[in-house]
């Protein structure tokens, strides 16, 4: 399927509330309570469309963050805000995110499926698995399942909702017997314009690089540094080439967090604006808990120390995210800033690429991963919303257009037809079937 995807760059919004940044809800000029309003999400769905952009991207955490210091966030479920979209757009993609440590694969495939018909097959789903502890209780669980059952669990519920995806295309119907479920039978629902969801997955762990190569249409990754990103990208293509698939089903594409201005001043003072609201001590805090280290241990005016950079937590025992550690860790190895300089880099800790600067600016570094084979596009996260996408889509998105990266119009109304995946083709699983 010649498309769209392989003519320009791919371009998703992950609307994380109010802004990427753990602070911007403070911002005066913004609404603290955004993130329960259905119309907000219809506003921000609006303007990405407005843009031609390729889909709307939510995040999920089945759980409540007691941390004072945490933004507000996620208490609408996903599917719920993307119907709401779904309804107020006619070609915007939506991505949900649901984990597979708690959920139902049968459940799950029936929800995704329906809003994929009613939106015209315009849905994918966002696998994660879930590392925060605190959810287990949520569940009846004493605790966390460890890394590897949660990978274990999650690949063979991605088997089964595939399964039951695919027999809405006439496909047999499920009967599945393994570690974690037992499920027999077929969906209510009929396939949709696109044939069924596409699966994108979120996790930079070796377990999750390897789900996504077998597995995902698309992935969203973590990456802060170009040679840290072409490496990501050729690994998980390996893997879908080892797996039997093809390695352009497979689309990368790394988060970047914007900060624009007209010139790097305006936009340096934006940021400043930004990053003061945040509570003391926080960021620093965060970095402590993203890379597995002590309270008080990081000295602000050193480079991170050698135990940090020399010893890889175990991953059976390490309670964040292995992605976004790696990613921090190289960028630390590359370059060596002072972690006062490596705070200046992420916003609220992450490990996602950040870009303060110009239209211009920020369309450069889309324009040079992309041709360095780093990334198929990227999922934007805005400093906050709604005027950073709103800059972003007035200013960045022309200039990619002029120089023959993004599309002036949809020409392509499901998610599948714009990324240039065949319909039906989903994982190592439909690839052998």
């Amino acid at each position: 399927m010649a498309t769209e995807a392989q003519r320009h760059v791919i371009l998703n919004v992950n609307v994380l509330d109010v802004g990427i940044t753990h602070d911007a809800w403070r911002h005066n000029d913004l609404d603290g309570l955004a993130f329960v309003d259905i119309e907000y999400f219809k506003t921000v769905g609006r303007i990405a469309e407005r843009g031609t952009l390729d889909a709307f991207f939510l995040a999920d955490g089945p759980g409540l963050r007691e941390d004072p210091r945490y933004k507000p966030s996620r208490s609408l479920e996903p599917t719920l805000i993307l119907a709401a979209v779904a309804a107020a757009t006619e070609n915007l993609g939506l991505i949900g995110t649901a984990s597979s440590t708690f959920n139902d694969p049968w459940e799950l495939a029936y929800r995704f499926l329906s809003l994929d018909y009613v939106s015209g097959g315009r849905a994918a789903w966002n696998v994660v698995t879930t590392y925060s502890p605190d959810v287990a209780g949520n569940f009846g669980l004493s605790e966390l399942p460890d890394r590897d059952t949660r990978y274990r669990r999650a690949g063979e519920f991605v088997e089964v909702v595939q399964g039951l995806w695919r027999s809405a295309l006439g496909g047999p119907a499920v009967d599945h017997h393994g570690e974690f479920f037992d499920v027999t039978g077929r969906l209510p629902v009929r396939a949709s314009a696109q044939g069924y969801p596409l699966l994108v997955q979120a996790g930079g762990s070796p377990a999750g690089r390897e789900l996504a190569g077998r597995e995902a249409n698309a992935v969203f990754s973590a990456e802060l540094s170009l040679r840290a990103g072409v490496e990501h990208y050729d690994h998980v293509k390996a893997v879908a080439a080892a797996a039997g698939r093809d390695p352009a089903d497979v689309r990368i594409l790394p988060g970047l967090i914007t900060t624009i201005g007209s010139t790097e001043q305006e936009a340096l003072r934006r940021h400043a604006e930004t990053e003061a609201t945040a509570p003391d001590g926080f960021p620093l805090s965060r970095l402590e808990t993203l890379l597995g280290v002590a309270p008080g241990e990081l000295d602000v005016d050193s480079p991170l120390p050698q135990r940090v950079l020399a010893d890889p937590p175990d991953p059976a025992r390490f309670g964040a995210s292995l992605g976004f550690r790696e990613s921090v860790v190289r960028l630390a190895q590359e370059e060596k800033p002072t972690v006062r300089a490596l705070l200046g880099r992420l916003a609220g800790a992450g490990g996602h690429r950040k870009v303060t600067g110009t239209p211009e600016q920020v369309a450069d570094t889309i324009e040079r991963w992309f041709r360095a084979g780093a990334a198929d596009g990227f999922n934007l996260m805005p400093d906050r919303f709604p005027d950073g996408l709103d800059v972003f889509v007035d200013h960045v998105v022309p200039i990619l257009r002029e120089r023959g990266l993004f599309r002036r119009e949809y020409s392509e109304r499901t998610l599948r037809g714009r990324l240039g995946i065949p319909v039906g083709v989903t994982g190592a699983a439909a690839a052998a079937s």
